[in-house]
């Protein structure tokens, strides 16, 4: 019996250690969650397994948190671990910036030089305001390169709890960013165009500084059109993409054969451009107002002939962003936000991943966008909302309308298409056409290629201020931050086949958050549930069980 009884405990500790043992060796861990939050993409295990050399990570969301904030520490710790995982290459430090008291001001000064912008939270607590500074930010650092990594995503227009979901959401694209701009070589370049009067490069320095990281950018004018239209098509070829922001002069049937070949030979390009000529600028002036002029680029039919047209009129939505307004004369001036129904804000309802999980894009000025009947496939990525308005050409335009009320009956024509994508093999505008000049290997149908067409080029304007470009899609008037600057570096990326961090950043994560106001209002409620009840029934208990154990066993 003893022996059988040794043998079992034998085998008992036997197993044990070959367990641990092979624990040692193998390792699984399991994602139980319903929305796959810690299941992480392909793109960034690449990003993680590429790492030969030590990825050192610093993050300063550390010290005495708000309970918000504790859930994003956790959930940056827990993507965190699952990169060790992956790659135990890659380290961590988690630093409290504020925790030296002598050296806090110091410290708040050099970190906001390095770009981590300060967070102020303010609440009140039993009456009291309280606020707390922190810096929901880290580094990456990777073979002496390093890049910050944001991580909280602010908003002046939804509250703590809403921001903080949405920053866990956008938590692992911000980290496989960082990772990609610090291992990733640039292989795909940018040109720029220029000469068609194109918007100048402080007007859209944010946008160029959001993609300078990820691809190689070069500036490209058609003025050598005139002269050599043959090596400057032969040159355009060698970008992978094109840009042309906002163009105000005419396109010459020569550049249009450049730009109509550079398509058919497989190159993508963005076009932000517009079919009546109105701008926001000219309306500071003493009258206040200024008038809507169709604007004539010669590129109807080259657009026609890809599927789509964009019409000579202004789209005007109830649901816009705001102008600011002068109120008051002198000193006394004051600027306030008033609704411009010249300004849409576009989302889309489908699911695609360049317009997926982004803010509202704000437009200003934009026309209506037709899509034609073609073997093109065609994607609306932005429409403006269901309360529009189409407004012809030659119209007086004037800032004291916006002092009226809008006739809200007559802006019932429906969502209106500000941004398409196309996708396909398309038919050269100058098929069967005599050609503006010889070119020996034309081609009247493309390679499969990509284009996005946007029907106003304000979207992708920073504003300037003191002669230093500003965040493209920030608004001064009333400091909230619009989707521009995402919606563009998603199209770049798209366009590219650059798809991996746009799937990331389209991931939906569920966060359940308790009640606030419930807790304050609840809170004796819930001390008396977790503290009081469980010793007043442990009391119950321990009186019933005495009162048992000595009847049973008193002597009687």
């Amino acid at each position: 019996m003893k022996k059988n009884k040794l043998t079992y405990i034998l085998s008992v500790l036997a197993i044990v250690i070959l367990v641990n043992v092979l624990a040692n060796y193998v390792y699984k861990r399991f994602d139980l969650t319903k929305d796959g939050r810690y299941t992480l993409s392909e793109t960034t295990k690449d990003l993680v397994y590429s790492a030969d050399s030590p990825l050192i990570i610093d993050i300063f969301l550390e010290g005495d948190l708000p309970s918000e904030f504790k859930l994003l520490q956790t959930e940056t710790k827990q993507l965190i671990e699952e990169f060790q995982t992956l790659n135990p290459l890659v380290k961590v430090n988690y630093i409290d910036p504020l925790e030296d008291e002598d050296n806090r001001e110091r410290v708040i000064s050099e970190l906001t030089r390095s770009g981590l912008e300060p967070y102020v939270n303010s609440k009140k607590v039993s009456g009291k305001l309280t606020q707390e500074l922190l810096f929901p930010w880290g580094f990456a650092s990777y073979k002496e390169r390093t890049v910050k990594i944001p991580l909280f995503k602010k908003s002046i227009t939804e509250d703590l709890q809403t921001q903080v979901a949405n920053s866990v959401q956008q938590l692992e694209y911000n980290f496989a960013d960082a990772f990609k701009q610090l291992s990733k070589e640039k292989t795909k370049t940018i040109a720029i165009l220029k000469g068609n009067g194109q918007l100048s490069d402080i007007y859209i320095a944010d946008f160029l500084q959001t993609v300078k990281p990820y691809y190689n950018l070069a500036q490209f004018t058609l003025d050598s059109v005139a002269s050599n239209p043959k090596k400057t098509l032969s040159d355009l070829k060698k970008y992978d993409l094109i840009i042309s922001a906002k163009p105000n002069e005419v396109f010459s049937e020569n550049e249009k054969l450049v730009l109509d070949q550079y398509t058919m030979s497989g190159g993508k390009s963005i076009w932000l451009t517009e079919a009546v000529s109105m701008d926001r600028d000219s309306l500071y002036n003493e009258s206040g107002t200024s008038v809507s002029i169709g604007k004539e680029l010669n590129l109807t039919d080259f657009f026609f002939q890809y599927g789509v047209r964009i019409n000579q009129n202004l789209v005007k939505d109830l649901y816009s962003a705001p102008i600011p307004l002068a109120i008051g004369k002198g000193n006394n001036t004051q600027f306030q936000p008033v609704q411009w129904q010249y300004s849409p804000l576009a989302t889309s309802d489908l699911k695609h991943p360049i317009s997926d999980n982004i803010d509202l894009v704000k437009f200003d000025f934009a026309s209506q966008i037709d899509t034609l009947k073609n073997s093109i496939k065609k994607t609306v990525l932005l429409q403006s909302s269901e309360r529009t308005k189409l407004e012809g050409p030659l119209k007086n335009i004037s800032l004291s309308s916006v002092t009226q009320q809008p006739d809200e009956e007559n802006y019932n024509q429906g969502k209106q298409n500000l941004a398409v994508l196309l996708e396909g093999e398309f038919n050269s505008v100058y098929k069967n056409r005599i050609l503006p000049f010889e070119i020996n290997d034309f081609k009247a149908e493309s390679e499969p290629t990509k284009m996005i067409v946007i029907s106003d080029g304000d979207v992708i304007k920073n504003e300037v201020s003191r002669n230093r470009p500003m965040q493209l899609g920030f608004e001064r008037i009333t400091g909230r931050t619009f989707g521009n600057k995402e919606f563009l570096l998603n199209a770049v990326n798209y366009l590219l086949d650059d798809t991996g961090l746009i799937n990331i950043r389209a991931k939906s994560v569920e966060i359940a958050f308790l009640d606030s106001e419930k807790i304050e209002t609840k809170k004796g409620f819930w001390q008396f549930v977790n503290i009081a009840l469980p010793l007043g029934l442990l009391g119950i208990f321990g009186f019933i069980f005495n009162f048992f154990r000595k009847r049973k066993y008193t002597k009687k």
